[in-house]
């Protein structure tokens, strides 16, 4: 039996897998909001003498860089450390990854009703793949082919710096840089990002914010908010915000793209891309994807897949986890 988690900036996802050959099977799971707890280990205490299920080995996917087995996520403020998780949680090893690499690793495990066909284009067989996830931050990993499967590899990608594409861009990055110090990618392509969109485009005079929108801004969730209208075409200010999320987004995927020579294949990872699919099956996203100049051909064949099974982190978890202690595919 495995412990696998997907410790995220919101959310942290606990699960127990008995893994067997081929997928693992969820043996309990749970979701915990985690600006509710002020450790991890209390997080991962509570759910392990919830589920009083013998476990040995756990997985947890960490949103950030992992050194030496120790994490400080940018995005959450818990530390992880493997050799204490170990002692304080009773197991004989833990692993921490980079979350993004725990969801690559759950690609595997999908079905084809998991993944949405964004660009279909013309795969390579044996190229490498490219994962990017907006949601509460933006995570970014590559998966390398190394003869007979992918092997996935961590990227901090998402902190790169935000490279404007026109007039507008150039605008947007201008009004950003006189609220942080740093405009990278994740300042845009995350949750927080998508509002900071919306208050460009409302205090730059290029749309307009009616008074029942500022109303739901300030009461509810703004990113929740912006997309929901947005799709139901409820306000101009929010379908810009949304159209312009999407299109940087586009940018940023064929940027990763190229940089990991991702011909096998690029997915859309995250908590966002469900909720706006939508948009994202509209030609503004491909369109940013392919707008790569002398390599246009080139990624124009790679393919684009949405991941819409948010267990995805977990099911990688639970694989990375099984694969270090010998249990084959």
């Amino acid at each position: 039996m495995i412990l696998a988690g997907d410790i995220g900036g919101t959310n942290a996802r606990l699960a127990i897998y008995d893994v067997e050959r081929g997928k693992p099977k969820p043996l309990a799971l749970e979701v915990v909001p985690t600006r509710h707890y002020g450790s991890f280990q209390e997080v991962a205490a509570g759910f392990m003498e919830r589920h009083a299920t013998p476990v040995k080995r756990a997985c947890f996917g960490v949103p950030g860089p992992i050194k030496d087995g120790r994490a400080d996520p940018p995005n959450l403020a818990w530390e992880f450390d493997e050799e204490r998780l170990a002692d304080e949680l009773g197991l004989e090893k833990v692993y921490l990854v980079n979350d993004l690499v725990a969801n690559a690793y759950g690609i595997a495990a999908l079905e084809e009703e998991d993944f949405a066909l964004l660009n279909p284009g013309e795969p390579l067989e044996g190229g490498n793949r490219a994962l990017i996830s907006p949601g509460t931050g933006l995570g970014e990993a590559g998966l390398l082919w190394i003869g007979d499967h992918h092997r996935p590899f961590p990227s901090e990608g998402g902190h790169t710096d935000f490279a404007p594409r026109d007039e507008l861009e150039i605008a947007l990055l201008q009004f950003l840089l006189t609220h942080l110090e740093h405009v990278s990618n994740e300042s845009i392509l995350s949750g927080s990002g998508l509002y900071r969109i919306y208050q460009f485009l409302r205090e730059t005079g290029r749309a307009e914010e009616s008074a029942w929108l500022a109303d739901r801004i300030q009461a509810e969730d703004p990113p929740a908010v912006i997309s929901t209208v947005a799709l139901e075409g409820g306000s101009e200010l929010c379908v810009r915000a949304l159209d312009l999320f999407v299109s940087i987004l586009g940018a940023e995927a064929g940027n990763l793209a190229l940089k990991v020579f991702a011909t096998g294949g690029v997915f859309i990872g995250g908590g966002i891309a469900p909720k706006i699919l939508p948009k994202l099956k509209e030609p503004a996203f491909v369109k940013s994807f392919t707008a790569k100049g002398k390599m246009k051909t080139l990624v124009r064949s790679i393919p684009v897949h949405a991941i819409l099974n948010d267990k995805t982190a977990l099911l990688g978890a639970a694989r990375y986890a099984g694969l270090q202690g010998g249990q084959p595919e």
